[in-house]
């Protein structure tokens, strides 16, 4: 069976598990920006009983917040990356799950190569009560015979107590559970998508799954028509072949607006850092490196700005140093005084796998130490968070 665990609430969570005096109290996590103001991002269940909820702006619930002693802690993303990290690292050390990934900071997949539901439940409960008890993370977990499916009975294991966190889908039970879930809970259904199903009566999961398979792929694209087998019970999604990137990105809009060419060097430095070790990643190498930055655009009585550089590369390459340099390259040649900057981003584009890369004329190709030297740095910033090993 397949197995999905999400961490309940997460970002708070993090906050209470690293802050034991939290523990039982209202906590909500929130973005910070120069304004004081910000939106809720995540909240405990003591939070939640207050009537606050996620994407609330702060300002709104001033009052709220004040009166019940509510705890607000500025969102630490890279704090919640390394507890991620850690929560990877409890699963694989039990040996319990197999082809173990992470999905995203709070999901994780794997496989069980079990089919009894009972010896599926037992299994399970070491896994999450190991993660409880060495990262104190909350965690819910579902297990059926396809991700989606999995990822639905996730849902249950949230929803209903009686299945203290853990819910396993079984073919015998699917058609009941695909029926009490709304077609807006089932994962890989956008807005736009639901919005179509909505106009030709479909409202439940089980809806779309009775749906006949040569008009799910008309009215959808690949994807939908992924979705609408794995609700049927047919395994067709591979998280382990992740599709090659054609182009890496990664920006930031700034809490705080700066016009300081230092603030935007160290912001442009962690871009490319983590553009190059996802190039890694993917054994791939690109030829180009674009900055670009800008300036609030909501902001009328301030002057506008906004540009973008690209460095072509002379030799294909995922070195983080060399994609440092020629990033700070493409920065200097941006950089205008004067303004105040809200946004920048590092973009890898021009990707091609690392085998078979074609080499300038004139370049050698990186000798096996410096490729040691990269891998280990990856190693260490997966384990303890992004950036423990920088390079200047």
């Amino acid at each position: 069976m397949i197995l999905h665990i999400d961490c309940n609430f997460y970002f708070a969570s993090c906050e209470v598990a690293t802050r034991p005096g939290l523990e039982g109290k209202p906590v909500v996590v929130a973005n910070d920006n120069e304004a004081g103001g910000g939106v809720i991002l995540a909240l405990t269940p003591e939070a939640k009983a207050l009537g606050l909820k996620r994407g609330t702006p702060l300002f709104k619930v001033r009052s709220l917040i004040r009166l019940n002693d509510v705890v607000v802690c500025p969102a630490d993303h890279k704090k919640y990356r390394r507890i991620s990290h850690h929560i990877m690292e409890i699963v694989q050390q039990q040996q319990i799950v197999l082809d173990f990934v992470q999905y995203s900071v709070d999901e994780f997949f794997g496989m069980l190569p079990l089919d009894d539901p009972d010896e599926v439940r037992h299994y399970v409960s070491k896994v999450k009560e190991a993660i409880t008890s060495a990262s104190r993370i909350p965690v819910s977990c579902g297990c059926s015979q396809t991700y989606t499916l999995a990822k639905v009975a996730t849902h249950f294991a949230k929803q209903y107590r009686g299945y203290d966190g853990i819910c396993i889908l079984t073919p015998a039970n699917r058609i009941k559970a695909l029926s009490l879930l709304s077609i807006a809970n089932v994962w890989g259904i956008g807005r736009k998508n639901q919005n179509k199903l909505s106009n030709i009566g479909v409202a439940t999961a089980l809806d779309f799954a009775n749906l006949d398979e040569k008009r799910v792929s008309v009215l959808f694209s690949v994807t939908g028509v992924r979705t609408w087998k794995e609700l049927n019970g047919l395994p067709c999604i591979d998280l382990h072949r992740p599709v090659t990137q054609r182009s890496i990105s990664q920006s930031r809009t700034f809490p705080f607006m700066t016009e300081k060419f230092d603030d935007l060097e160290q912001y442009v430095r962690g871009f490319a850092s983590s553009c190059a070790a996802s190039l890694r990643h993917q054994k791939s190498v690109c030829n180009a490196v674009t900055v670009f930055l800008s300036t609030n655009r909501h902001r009328d009585d301030l002057e506008q700005y906004r540009n973008s550089s690209t460095v072509k590369l002379t030799s294909p390459t995922a070195d983080t140093p060399t994609l440092i340099k020629a990033s700070l390259l493409a920065l200097k040649q941006l950089f205008r005084e004067g303004f105040l900057y809200k946004q920048a981003g590092v973009i890898l584009s021009d990707i091609c796998e690392e085998q078979g890369m074609q080499l300038d004329l004139f370049t050698e190709p990186n000798d096996e130490r410096h490729r040691k030297l990269m891998h280990v740095a990856d190693q260490l910033n997966r384990k303890y968070g992004d950036n423990t090993v920088s390079f200047l």
